[in-house]
């Protein structure tokens, strides 16, 4: 079976969300009333938000925050079009298709005094 290696079209990184904490009251008590373990986590680009205050512990509800995120209609939409505009000249086979075709390549050869010529079947 041939498959073909994974490419990677785009990348999120820290700076493209913003995390908020704050105290998360309910379940926990004191705990809960005196802690910020409560997690937002923003999308700045897309405008998608995860949120959990559902733990106690606020490591454990930014892991939730941002699954919430990531599984939001709103991310998910941001994320296909950002698919579309890297992949929309086609898949990545095409697109090098397209990259080596004739018209895109210079053939040259060498001629009878030995310099080099272009010797593309236009005649460009």
């Amino acid at each position: 079976m041939n498959c073909k290696p994974k490419e990677l079209l785009f990348s999120c990184t820290k700076k493209d969300f913003e995390m908020q904490v704050f105290r998360a009251g309910g379940k926990g008590g004191q705990h809960q009333n005196k802690t910020s373990s409560g997690v937002r986590i923003i999308h700045k680009e897309s405008g998608a938000v995860g949120e959990s205050r559902k733990e106690r512990s606020q490591y454990q509800n930014k892991k939730i925050a941002f699954r919430h995120l990531v599984d939001s209609v709103k991310f998910k939409l941001w994320m296909n079009q950002r698919i579309w505009e890297v992949t929309k000249s086609g898949s990545i086979d095409q697109r090098v298709d397209e990259m080596m075709s004739s018209k895109n390549l210079l053939t040259e050869g060498k001629d009878a005094e030995g310099k080099w010529i272009n010797i593309n079947s236009k005649g460009d």
